[in-house]
């Protein structure tokens, strides 16, 4: 059964108290809570929802704001429903109605809430947040300019609107939109092969002992396990490792690997003709099918004598995740999620998420025409590196007006040719398009977008959604001042107020914000 309050949540004054105490309405939760488009996430949430029969639901805006704070604040599942039991501006901001000392929902729920959460609710969230925020752009401008006192004739109003019927003219190219991608580095430990054996081998031996005690067997297979780990453990240790001598250690944990998963063989073949043929539950299944993919590739690395095999499985928990060589100066290879990522008007938009590394400049016009289905139009610059400025690329941005931030192919200019408006211009756009290295080392360094501690693939995206989404909170929060904000609330409650007192008695006439008899 589903459960949600919609929007219109009671004010800050109305939050009950168990102690005489006064809320500040400019606190930052408060202010957040008024621009979270609820609504829109529990009518996407709820589509994953298809009866309404058995238990209810945790209430929508309860879940949005629980997975708000965790990001926020940089706490883990646990951390989050403490630190929500202690905060009353918190407990506001999930929309209850009064303090309470009692946890808002179990910490396991979180799991399961991220499985339902995936990366379009997100975007579908943040299109509403770009809608304000432009319609709060437009509104500050309207307002500077009757300020200034620049009044419409009526004669040039009549004609703009004298025939709706005739077609409107092309609206031309509006905005900047800036684009790079990056990778969303996965909490897991750098791979070698040595590990990722050693690792696969102790996984492979757990399988042994519970199809061991399943099958109630006499004779426990024989695995070596000891002379493996001692094995493991003396080259290990050494701080310099020998070509050979690694090699030599590699040849030995693939054989008993191989051993391993021979003896998993032969205890399923007994389980199938004592009639028990689903021993293993999912998670054990799923532990094999990669440890035997596991096999397969170290064994073809070690026989072709390379370092680099089609899909290469860097972690035996995270089978999902793929190495993607960036050729940064910090690492070269990251390990994690490659997202496309958009820029507009400060708004972050990933376009592409992919855990296989993929040529981003492809995705340009992709990113465009997405831009123009959210805006009506093209944007006048597209600021981006070399990579997205191929030939194609700048034959299609050409065709549709587009100008972009590249330097023109051939010969390359001299300094001392350009003049000095177009130096100025190269070094504003160039400082334009580090905006969206901003948006990356922000979300990096103040959000944890590179350490993902989500285990499976569904909940690891819907976590870079939501880093991505609290960004552009932040984003919107910051054109919002709390006066403007304070003063509409008074408003909002103002008219309800009205209302509410015109329902009661009708003969009652407005005055402004006043009523008389």
């Amino acid at each position: 059964m589903k459960r949600y309050m919609p929007q219109n949540q009671l004010s800050i004054k109305e939050f009950s108290m168990p102690f005489d105490a006064e809320l500040n309405p400019n606190n930052r939760w408060v202010i957040m809570a008024g621009i979270i488009p609820w609504d829109t996430f529990a009518r996407e949430y709820y589509k994953h929802f298809k009866t309404n029969r058995g238990a209810p639901t945790l209430d929508a805006r309860l879940v949005l704001g629980v997975v708000i704070i965790k990001h926020v604040m940089k706490l883990d599942d646990q951390g989050v429903i403490e630190m929500i039991q202690e905060n009353p501006y918190m407990q506001y901001f999930l929309g209850l109605s009064a303090f309470t000392h009692k946890p808002v929902m179990d910490s396991s729920s979180l799991v399961h809430i991220r499985r339902r959460i995936d990366l379009s609710i997100f975007e579908a969230m943040t299109d509403e947040l770009m809608r304000r925020g432009q319609k709060l752009t437009e509104s500050k401008i309207s307002s500077t300019k009757k300020s200034k006192g620049r009044k419409k004739d009526q004669d040039k109003a009549d004609q703009d609107n004298h025939d709706q019927n005739t077609p409107s003219p092309e609206v031309s190219n509006k905005g900047k939109l800036q684009l790079d991608a990056t990778v969303a580095d996965a909490e897991i430990k750098f791979p070698t092969d040595l590990d990722l054996l050693n690792q696969g081998r102790e996984k492979a031996e757990e399988l042994i002992d519970f199809l061991y005690g399943e099958l109630q067997m006499n004779v426990k297979p024989r695995d070596y396990r000891r002379e493996a780990r001692k094995n493991y453990l003396n080259l290990s240790k050494k701080k310099r490792k020998g070509e050979k001598e690694l090699r030599k250690g590699i040849k030995a944990q693939i054989n008993y690997l191989k051993r391993d998963v021979g003896l998993i063989n032969k205890q399923l073949d007994i389980a199938q003709k004592l009639g028990k043929s689903q021993l293993f539950d999912r998670h054990q299944l799923k532990y094999f099918y990669v440890i035997q993919h596991l096999l397969v590739q170290q064994r073809e690395m070690f026989k072709e004598k390379k370092h680099s095999v089609e899909n290469r499985i860097v972690s035996i928990h995270q089978p999902h995740i793929r190495p993607i060589i960036r050729g940064k100066a910090k690492a070269k290879v990251e390990f994690g999620a490659k997202i496309n990522v958009s820029l507009d008007d400060g708004y972050a938009r990933i376009d592409h998420f992919d855990w296989n590394a993929f040529n981003e400049g492809v995705d340009l016009p992709m990113q465009v025409e997405r831009y123009r289905e959210f805006h009506g139009y093209y944007p006048a610059l597209v600021q981006v590196d070399k990579i997205y400025l191929n030939r194609e690329n700048r034959r299609w941005l050409k065709e549709r007006g587009i100008q972009h931030t590249g330097d023109p192919l051939g010969r390359k200019q001299k300094v001392s040719s350009q003049t000095a408006y177009q130096k100025r211009k190269k070094r504003k756009d160039c400082a334009e398009r580090n905006r969206i290295e901003g948006k990356f080392g922000q979300g990096k360094r103040g959000y944890g977008l590179n350490d993902i501690k989500a285990r499976t693939s569904s909940t690891s995206m819907s976590w870079i959604g939501a880093i991505v989404f609290v960004m552009n909170i932040i984003r919107h929060m910051e054109s919002i001042p709390t006066q403007i904000i304070s003063w509409l609330k008074t408003i909002l409650m103002r008219m309800k107020q009205l209302i509410e007192m015109k329902f009661t008695n009708p003969t009652m006439k407005y005055v402004g914000f006043g009523i008389i008899q």
